[in-house]
């Protein structure tokens, strides 16, 4: 399986390679193109020596009045960690910044037991964009999705990458 050959490729070409994020950067591009489900997440996490996994989510064409609302991003982050399985460590942490208006939005922290989900939510683009790290297996297409749905975005983008 294309898995099972990338883990060779990285064996291989990591002991003979110099620069190492080199490498790394050439293996997450045949990564991502390979990670279509949560299926294929859960197998390549298994198969490499990865410590976790981080997924950025873009999400386009927001609702304005639901990302600029303090409460609803705050409820945002609690419901997101329920969904995909993390516990929450604390309050989430929602902060209205940006002097120049292309950056000015809220951003959010929450930490998790596994690590960390932040995110911005830009006004003037009405895009949200979501980091979501752990080192415990979530599923990052659920999260995308909900993403999405929770601030009535037309679409997405979606990222993963495993950490080493």
């Amino acid at each position: 399986t294309n898995i099972k050959n990338l883990k060779k490729i990285y064996m291989i070409l990591s002991k003979k390679m110099y620069n190492f994020k080199i490498f790394l950067r050439m293996v997450l591009k045949i990564v991502n193109v390979n990670i279509k489900n949560f299926e294929n997440v859960k197998s390549f996490y298994n198969s490499l020596p990865a410590w976790g996994i981080l997924s950025s989510l873009d999400i386009r064409e927001c609702k304005l009045e639901l990302i600029t609302d303090k409460n609803y991003v705050e409820r945002y982050a609690k419901e997101l960690c329920e969904l995909i399985g993390m516990k929450r460590f604390g309050e989430p942490t929602v902060v209205h910044f940006g002097e120049d208006e292309h950056v000015e939005g809220f951003s959010l922290t929450q930490l998790i037991e596994t690590s960390l989900v932040s995110g911005h939510f830009a006004n003037t683009s009405k895009n949200v964009y979501i980091d979501i790290f752990s080192c415990k297996v979530y599923d990052p297409f659920v999260a995308a999705k909900f993403t999405q749905e929770f601030f009535g975005g037309t679409d997405y983008d979606i990222n993963v990458l495993f950490r080493k």
